[in-house]
């Protein structure tokens, strides 16, 4: 189990929904990897992201797709390609990943409570 922390230290990580508009094939990544652009709405807009999701998913079983994310980690530079925004996901029972998704339409940009 990991570190007890606060309520507050919780409060810090701002996770949104977010839909994904695009995706695309990273080659540089040393791990099969997509490159996803996410819509926010308004308030945020549209970031990108690199996801470790490409051996579990087809760029269609993506596309318009909700996911929530972590919005206000710095944005990070892998293989030349800057990652704004950390999608979700959760180890599936049988190996690989799931997105960490809505279980109904959520409003883009609508933070985890």
């Amino acid at each position: 189990m990991s570190d007890t922390i606060t309520f507050e230290d919780f409060e810090k990580v701002d996770i949104r929904a977010g839909k994904i508009i695009e995706v695309g094939d990273f080659e540089k990544a040393h791990f099969p990897t997509y490159k996803l652009r996410i819509d926010f709405g308004p308030e945020i807009g549209v970031k990108q992201s690199s996801a470790r999701f490409k051996s579990d998913y087809r760029p269609e079983d993506l596309l318009e797709k909700q996911c929530l994310a972590v919005v206000n980690f710095a944005p990070k530079n892998i293989g030349g390609f800057m990652s704004e925004v950390l999608v979700l996901g959760v180890e599936k029972e049988a190996g690989g990943l799931s997105i960490v998704r809505p279980f109904d339409k959520a409003k883009l940009g609508a933070r985890l409570y």
